[in-house]
């Protein structure tokens, strides 16, 4: 049964339409990575609209393809003009720009483009061994374990959301007051709707993310132009000249970050860039070079670049396998397979085998095809950073604006991704991160079905919340994740008074 499902899983990904839906994804990535201020998510947001068109498995390897190569392609305007395109690029900014000032831009971009496919192969084989094996533990669970696997998510990715954690909780609580808009889903009660009849059936994730990702981005650019100083201005050469070398000296560093890629990835809400940060840090620590780090070292790029790819896989492992997403793009492609009729979740294992090991192929070849593909970004890498925003802008709010109102043909909804526009950008603009807002609209439901569902089916008696074994230890990591913060502030301040 697993033979002929992976031989048409096979089939179906090796289909003329599959393969230019992910070759014309990868350039589309590629495109958006390399473009300052863009991102992956933003570029995942925009895709949106066109998979209403497709099939669920061109949707998915679309989004797959987009994700591998806009995450390197971050790389590229990081490496040139020191602006990361990504922000899974930026720990390692500093040492790729000062390797291109030193003539040596074809190295640093190369490294790049090899160790995130390295990473990404790793990240997929993590993917294709992890998400089985949860699948068929996760079939024993009930409404209450779903419960605290959704706290235990919405928890974590405000302990590891960029900036400050109040911060983080700020921006989740947000996201679950949003999540509450609409008809109660116990008692049938309309909620915050003020009377407003569109407001009955919630506020709709899909314009949600175009405008908290896609419209805050356009304001943000607007807003905040800033002038590109170009480190070179030739085209990178000698693209992969010592490349094996350099990843022979470091094959332990690249297998180490790729599974700290992984384990991040896995967390909800951490994400590619969390992960890059983390490899960072454990590279500098461990290395006898670490006082280089930041100077113009090649080290960091091997271990973070890894890193930020491999995570993509483990971001796919929570959504899969609990229909709780990993991060800000895996929530989009959660979004994307509703609209498909499709639930993420342990039954997907038993009732689309051929779709899940479809996506397990497309990962392990989007990632092979990031090398070439990469190449040709890098060398034609001068033409995509002079693409100027005065056409860019306008085309990326056209797209939002058509994406929001195909989903369905509302202007409602349109004026839902602009009001979320506006909040997004007011939010990031205060260092308030947007990722738990995301999370916190996805989750909340979630949170809010389970509970209900587990105390009316025991009358109002919280203790199979706590006594139930599965349940006992996803509460005991929640009760850690609030601890956290605490633990955390007292040890500062412990050292702080001592010193």
């Amino acid at each position: 049964m697993m033979y002929e499902s992976l031989v048409e899983a096979i089939y179906l990904v090796t289909e003329p339409r599959t393969l230019l839906t992910i070759l014309v994804a990868s350039i589309y990535g590629l495109f958006v990575g390399a473009i300052p201020g863009l991102t992956a998510t933003m570029a995942a947001a925009l895709l949106v609209p066109f998979t209403f068109f497709m099939e669920p498995l061109p949707a998915m390897a679309a989004i797959v393809a987009m994700e591998a190569m806009a995450i390197f392609a971050g790389d590229i305007p990081a490496a040139l003009v020191r602006m990361p395109g990504t922000p899974s690029s930026a720990a390692y900014t500093d040492d790729s720009y000062a390797l291109t000032k030193q003539g040596k831009a074809g190295q640093v971009l190369g490294v790049g483009v090899t160790c995130s496919a390295i990473g990404g192969v790793l990240g997929a084989i993590c993917l294709m061994v992890a998400a089985p094996l949860l699948a068929e533990f996760a079939m024993s669970f009930t409404s209450f374990e779903y419960f605290w696997l959704a706290v235990l998510g919405l928890s974590s990715a405000v302990v590891v959301s960029s900036g400050s954690m109040v911060k983080g909780a700020i921006a989740l609580m947000l996201g679950l007051l949003i999540s509450t808009v609409g008809i109660d889903i116990t008692l049938g009660y309309p909620r915050f709707t003020f009377g407003n009849v569109e407001l009955t059936g919630g506020i709709n994730f899909i314009p949600s993310m175009i405008g908290l990702f896609g419209v805050s981005e356009v304001l943000r650019n607007v807003l905040h132009s800033e002038e590109l100083q170009v480190a070179t201005s030739e085209a990178p050469r000698r693209i992969f000249a010592g490349i094996a070398t350099i990843v022979r000296r470091y094959k332990l560093g690249i297998l180490r970050s790729s599974i700290i890629g992984v384990v991040i990835g896995i967390l909800p809400g951490a994400g590619a860039d969390i992960a890059a940060w983390i490899a960072y840090a454990v590279t500098k620590n461990t290395s006898p070079e670490g006082d280089k780090f930041g100077q113009g070292h090649i080290e960091p790029v091997v271990g973070s670049t890894s890193a930020n790819n491999a995570a993509l896989g483990g971001a796919w492992v929570p959504a899969l396998v609990f229909g709780i997403p990993g991060d800000s793009i895996t929530a989009i492609l959660i979004g994307v397979l509703m609209m498909k009729g499709l639930r993420p979740g342990p039954m997907i294992f038993e009732q689309q085998p051929v779709l899940l090991y479809a996506v397990y192929v497309t990962f392990l070849l989007a990632n092979i095809l990031l090398v070439p593909l990469g190449y040709l970004a890098i060398r034609s890498s001068g033409m995509l950073l002079r693409v100027s925003k005065n056409y860019l802008l306008p085309m990326i709010l056209l797209f939002s604006i058509v994406g929001s109102f195909a989903i369905n043909n509302s202007l409602f909804d349109v004026g839902v991704m602009l009001v979320m526009g506006i909040l997004g950008f007011f939010l990031e603009a205060n260092g308030v991160p947007v990722a738990p807002v995301v999370l916190g609209i996805v989750l909340g439901p979630i949170v809010e079905q389970n509970f209900m569902v587990s105390v009316i089916k025991t009358n109002w008696s919280l203790w199979e919340f706590f006594t139930r074994p599965v349940s006992a230890v996803l509460c005991l990591g929640a009760l850690l994740m609030w601890g956290y913060p605490l633990f955390s502030y007292l040890r500062n301040r412990k050292s702080s008074l001592s010193a």
